[in-house]
Parts: C-alpha cells; sequence; structure tokens
C-alpha cells in the first residue's frame, strides 16, 4: 500500500522593530501525484469531504493527480463579534492549514480531507476508466467530466453536474440542481437521479434502451424520447400492523424508451424532470 501525506500550515513572520501588517488573504495550493498499482487496468476513486467543491476530469494520463486548493481565513467575519480581550491585538491565527492524504491499494484510491472550518475545492485528474464515490456536504458543487465507469456522487447542498460522462451513476442532491449528458450507458446497470429542491436533467444517447420510473411531487415531467408510458390505473398496497390497515396509492410514472431495459428512476419534490435524447 501507497501512503502520500501532505500538511500544509502557514506561518506569519513578524519584524522584530516593527509589527508587519499580516499577509494578504490568499488561498494555500497543494498538488498530490498517485501512481497505480498497474495503469494498464481501471481503477477507482472514493473522495468525500465536509465544506467545498469537487471536480473530476478524465484524461489521456495513467495516474491520479489531486490540486487542492483551500481559502485562508486569517479576515474577520462579517457577523463575527469583536474579542474585547484582544482589543488593540492584531489576529495571527489562520484557523487551521490544509490536510489532505491519499492511499492506493489494486488500483483503488481513497483520497480525504482534514479541513472542515475552511471550504476547499479539489480538481481531480483521473485516467478515463474509472469507477467514482464522490461526495460533499456543504459549500460547493460537484462536477465531473469524461469518466467512463460506474458513478456514486452526492451533494447535501449544492448541485451535481456530469459532462460527457459513459457507464452508469447514482446521483442524489438534497438542495441543488442534477445535470447530467451521457456519451454513453451501461445497459447492464440500473441508474438513479434524485433530488429534494431543484430539477433533474439527464440527456441519453438517442439509442439507449431503458425503463423509466418517475415522481416529481410538485413538479412536471418532461422528454423529447418516445416514452411507452404504462396507462394502467395508479397500484394501491395495502399494509397492517396492530389492527391498522393502510392503504397507499402508487403515483410513479412508469414506461419505456427504446423497448426498454434496466431501470432508470427520477425523483424530486420541488422542480422538474428533463429526460432528453441527444441530438
Amino acid at each position: 500500500m501507497k501512503t502520500n501525506r501532505i500538511l500544509v500550515a502557514l506561518f506569519m513572520l513578524i519584524s522584530l522593530t516593527e509589527i508587519q501588517p499580516l499577509l494578504a488573504q490568499s488561498d494555500i495550493k497543494e498538488q498530490l501525484t498517485i501512481p497505480l498499482t498497474d495503469p494498464n487496468k481501471p481503477g477507482s476513486l472514493h473522495v468525500g469531504i465536509i465544506n467545498g467543491s469537487i471536480h473530476v476530469v478524465g484524461y489521456s494520463g495513467k495516474e491520479v493527480v489531486v490540486d487542492a486548493v483551500a481559502e485562508t481565513n486569517t479576515g474577520k467575519k462579517k457577523d463575527e463579534k469583536p474579542d474585547e480581550l484582544a482589543n488593540g491585538m492584531k489576529r495571527i491565527s489562520t484557523r487551521g492549514g490544509l490536510d489532505l492524504s491519499a492511499t492506493e491499494k489494486n488500483n483503488k484510491i481513497e483520497l480525504s480531507s482534514g479541513s472542515i472550518k475552511r471550504a476547499v475545492t479539489l480538481n481531480i485528474k483521473v485516467p478515463q476508466q474509472f469507477s467514482l464515490k464522490v461526495s460533499t456536504i456543504n459549500n460547493g458543487d460537484i462536477v465531473i467530466e469524461n469518466v467512463n465507469g460506474e458513478l456514486e456522487v452526492n451533494n447535501v447542498n449544492g448541485p451535481i453536474t456530469l459532462t460527457g460522462v459513459s457507464g452508469s451513476a447514482v446521483a442524489n442532491s438534497v438542495n441543488g440542481q442534477l445535470k447530467a449528458t451521457f456519451k454513453n450507458v451501461n445497459s447492464e446497470a440500473p441508474m438513479a437521479f434524485s433530488t429534494l429542491n431543484g430539477t433533474v436533467d439527464v440527456t441519453f444517447p438517442a439509442n439507449a434502451k431503458f425503463d423509466v420510473k418517475l415522481k416529481s411531487d410538485r413538479g412536471e415531467i418532461f422528454s423529447d424520447f418516445d416514452v411507452d408510458v404504462d396507462k394502467s390505473q395508479p397500484k394501491a398496497s395495502r399494509s397492517s400492523k396492530d389492527g391498522m390497515y393502510k392503504v397507499s396509492i402508487d403515483d410513479w410514472v412508469q414506461g419505456k424508451v427504446n423497448g426498454g431495459g434496466r431501470e432508470v428512476m427520477m425523483k424530486n419534490m420541488h422542480g422538474n424532470i428533463y429526460i432528453r435524447k441527444a441530438k
């Protein structure tokens, strides 16, 4: 197992004869290059952060290259109350550095960042044949481009954009738009796209074959595919517990595209759903 670790800290220099102004706010930037055990075989990357953005692009290289950028936090926040005990003193703390670590074993890479208070942006280059498991929570978006593999993407407070990808995807955002454009799809793998607050907008190749299962609680569903919609009455299910009976109505829209195939599920609450045919 290979282990790479970067620990970056800022040091403030103070003149012995005169206190100088603090360094102007600037970003902390570092690069991490991760070689693969077998560069001729596909690999996988698992990366999750709490605060920031993740951008992944497939390229023709044989290594995984991570460019990390973290904002410094030397200035006072707008809503931060002054510290009366520090009256007349200058702030020299930076609230932590950039802590980025990665492990690689048999082409499987685990990448993590210990930065919590500051927002981090990870720009990652991976070989095109790569599977991804990517997640972030606050203050950022997830963008994936030109990657062929199994994609699992989760963002709590931000959008997800998949551009020119191939293979299969399961993507979920709580608060943010979800947009995906596929060059090719894995006809053997089911897919799912969901968000609570935002649109779901997915483009498939014109010859893609799949079943659809769709639901938008407070929005509309649109498609320029010829969808063979199941027009049978909504199905009712009954369940009982402690002598009480519950009847629920299944209001999903279901149908087939190009004769059907593996299921593609799309769901949201606030926003429309768009299923597009690639031009």
